[in-house]
């Protein structure tokens, strides 16, 4: 198992710090690599592992004939140490002595001084800048149970926006034969404004009602 013993609590806090920047085990939607993982977790995280837990209560919502029909997935691999032998290699901004005393005298320190000043610097502005991401199931309700949902389904995944990507979806009964279609979404916070999202899927009037935001979580 790539997270390790997953009954432990150091098993359930790699799960929870892999899922911290991915939706899923392997991809953009659940897998057997998810089912996986959640049979051998075996029952509901600590709520101090937020993470896990969205996760978890996402990936408990599909029945176990869902789960079973999930595509394929790979674990992810764990990293290996490296060895014990290889000469040390600075690669933490912690490991950069910016002040580091020097024998010669106090022009070449100084020297010295603005020449790892400047190699901090351009390190740190190589560096990515963080995207934060969120994770969003909507609820799309019909008119009637006479709407063809599997058409509003395609509807709703001809929208196109950069920072947007569809994930899992699935109808859920609400009464009187009535489903709606509830699915997942994976958006760039900084790109995709949810109300607009929420607009152009209202904007297929014929066969949607309303849309809710069912969850939200930042990922």
């Amino acid at each position: 198992m790539a997270f390790g013993d997953l009954k432990t609590d150091k098993g359930v806090a790699a799960l929870d710090n892999f899922l911290k920047d991915n939706s899923y085990i392997s991809g953009y939607q659940p897998t057997q690599a998810d089912l996986q993982t959640f049979q051998s977790l075996g029952k509901s995280p600590n709520v101090k592992y937020t993470h896990a837990l969205r996760w978890y209560n996402h990936i408990s919502s599909f029945s176990p004939a869902e789960r079973n029909s999930f595509a394929g997935g790979s674990l992810p691999t764990t990293k290996t140490a490296a060895p014990t032998t290889a000469p040390a290699k600075v690669e933490e901004d912690d490991d950069v002595d910016l002040f580091a005393s020097d024998e010669e005298n106090d022009a070449e320190a100084d020297k010295i001084r603005e020449e790892r000043l400047k190699a901090y610097a351009e390190k740190k502005s190589k560096k990515p800048a963080l995207i934060a991401k969120s994770s969003i199931v909507l609820d799309v309700k019909p008119w009637d149970d006479e709407t063809d949902m599997k058409a509003m389904e395609k509807q709703v995944r001809t929208i196109e926006m950069e920072g947007l990507v569809w994930g899992a979806s699935k109808l859920v009964p609400v009464g009187y034969g009535i489903n709606k279609l509830q699915i997942m979404s994976v958006v760039e916070d900084e790109k995709v404004s949810v109300d607009l999202l929420v607009e152009e899927i209202e904007k297929f009037e014929d066969l949607v009602q309303s849309v809710d935001i069912a969850a939200f979580n930042k990922i």
